[in-house]
């Protein structure tokens, strides 16, 4: 059987959601049949289609999955939560307060020769040019509800039934979503999953008890919440050290971000060591011997997580074990201040800065030379976009920026077999090909462009970790890649390089494979 292009964390979201399912299915070694119940029943969008229309390209056959934690107090229908549920078992507020908040984004990179898993957290409360949404700049998290209430509003007068429309307005709101994410960091979004509050306390209440780990003790005492008031605290109280909680207090543990040094960014780290915790917990334990909670794992899945309509969990539930071994590392995107912004605290970023951090971790760029400027620089505040884009109802999702025609690839090499087998390689990442000669070349890879090609040739640059240069002896178009001699010029399958040491990250990694302690 051939290896699946995939390897998965699979099914999703409000930070457990997507692990938790995917280790189960996995390490269960379950029948086809049982395959067929699950998917068949699984709720499926197609928002990735105009995502994937405007993805930039894949440098190699890694997968970039996107776990999506929507902090919604509504049901898949549009209805308002049980009130005595929200407010008194999670402490959560009332139903009518909050929106369409995304409060987790989680980027897994998983590398085409299945070695260590790099997941990337998106600080929710990031100052962004929104794509999809209205252009605009936003926190990141307000991208979801932007589109969705603007789809609402075009849709409002088509008679559709309100589960319908909450139905088609979410798609928007997701479309929007994997957008802005694949713009700010540059990549190609491959596959998304979603599980919003009550769906994350389900899956916590199957696996219960779930043990953390806190450097010191925290009190989160609540303050009330009211629609005119944003109230808050949790509720959560813990001492230091190794704790067990319930699912009421495994959602509170990912949800604090009051009484906490780091506010929201100490509750992203949170959520990273609460993933570890349970798929540590899970492989510990065997739940494949647990048949019962299997199977409230599949119904949960069944109606809480919403993925996109080209995944095929099999091939990721095969693969599973693989990152129940503890070879995945957590870290956060950093962010270069704080800033009040039309009466919000906004955390203020370097875009630039993320995208080379980004190519950096995925092993798509070269580190920068000791004593070069690097990715830490200070960086100017986040300029307002004037561009808005129009929404549209999900069926059409928002709209983006146009797509754009792809430059020509002209590949040299040291022999005509070298340069056909690379031009083959990049042809099936996306790039058209042009000629493929054999010439002779200098010791290190080049990439010259010519007119209208540069963003191309930037992106085939950090493939083969050099510096693209304009040239007007390269046609308007076209891009010339002239590979080194050396065998260690990248195929599409070759190993992703490590994470680069000293990379500015917001706070210390926290690694999978065991009950990591965090603040």
């Amino acid at each position: 059987m051939a290896e699946p292009r995939t390897r998965p964390l699979t099914i999703a979201g409000r930070v457990l959601a997507g692990t938790v399912s995917v280790a189960v299915l996995g390490a269960s070694g379950f029948t086809w049949y049982e395959y067929r119940r699950l998917d068949g029943g699984m709720v499926k969008s197609a928002a990735l289609t105009e995502a994937r229309r405007n993805a930039p390209p894949h440098l190699d056959k890694s997968v970039n999955l996107l776990l999506i934690g929507l902090d919604s107090r509504k049901d898949m229908d549009g209805n308002d939560l049980p009130k005595e549920f929200v407010e008194e078992e999670l402490h959560a507020g009332s139903s009518e307060i909050g929106g369409y908040n995304t409060n987790a984004l989680i980027v897994l990179h998983i590398p085409a020769d299945g070695g260590k898993v790099t997941a990337l957290s998106v600080p929710r409360d990031d100052y962004v040019q929104t794509v999809g949404a209205d252009g605009r700049m936003h926190k990141i998290k307000e991208a979801y509800g932007i589109a969705k209430e603007a789809a609402e509003q075009k849709l409002g007068g088509k008679g559709l039934s309100k589960a319908e429309l909450e139905r088609q307005s979410r798609e928007a709101g997701r479309a929007a979503t994997v957008q802005t994410v694949q713009a700010l960091l540059d990549i190609p979004i491959d596959h998304f999953a979603e599980v919003n509050l009550i769906g994350f306390y389900d899956i916590a209440k199957a696996v219960e008890p779930i043990q953390v780990c806190l450097n010191n003790p925290v009190d989160d005492p609540i303050v009330a919440r009211t629609a005119n008031h944003e109230g808050g605290g949790t509720g959560l109280r813990l001492p230091a050290g190794v704790s067990s909680l319930d699912a009421r207090q495994a959602l509170s543990f990912v949800r604090q971000r009051h009484h906490l040094k780091n506010g929201d960014l100490d509750r992203t780290h949170r959520q990273q060591a609460f993933i570890s915790s349970v798929v540590y917990k899970l492989k510990q334990e065997g739940v494949v011997n647990d048949l019962g909670r299997l199977q409230r794992l599949f119904d949960v899945v069944k109606k809480d997580v919403v993925i996109d309509d080209r995944w095929n969990v099999l091939d990721f539930a095969q693969q599973a074990p693989n990152l129940t071994g503890g070879n995945v590392e957590f870290n956060t995107l950093p962010i270069t201040g704080f800033k009040t912004i039309g009466g919000q605290e906004v955390n203020t970023v370097d875009p630039d800065q993320i995208k080379r951090i980004v190519k950096q971790l995925f092993g798509h760029e070269a580190p920068p030379p000791q004593g070069s400027a690097t990715a830490d620089a200070p960086a100017p505040a986040p300029a307002t976009a004037t561009a808005t884009a129009t929404a549209s109802s999900p069926v059409e999702t928002p709209a983006a920026t146009p797509s754009r025609a792809r430059a020509v690839v002209d590949v040299h090499g040291a022999s005509a077999e070298a340069a056909a087998a690379e031009s083959k390689a990049l042809a099936e990442l996306g790039f058209p090909a042009g000629k493929a000669t054999g010439t002779e070349t200098g010791a290190r890879a080049k990439v010259a462009y010519g007119a209208g090609a540069k963003a191309d040739a930037e992106r085939l640059a950090a493939r083969y970790g050099v510096t693209a240069t304009a040239s007007s002896a390269v046609p308007s178009g076209h891009v010339v890649v002239t590979l080194a001699p050396s065998p260690s010029v990248p195929t599409t399958s070759a190993p992703t390089a490590e994470p680069t040491p000293g990379l500015p990250m917001q706070g210390p990694a926290v690694m999978a494979g065991g009950i990591p302690c965090v603040d």
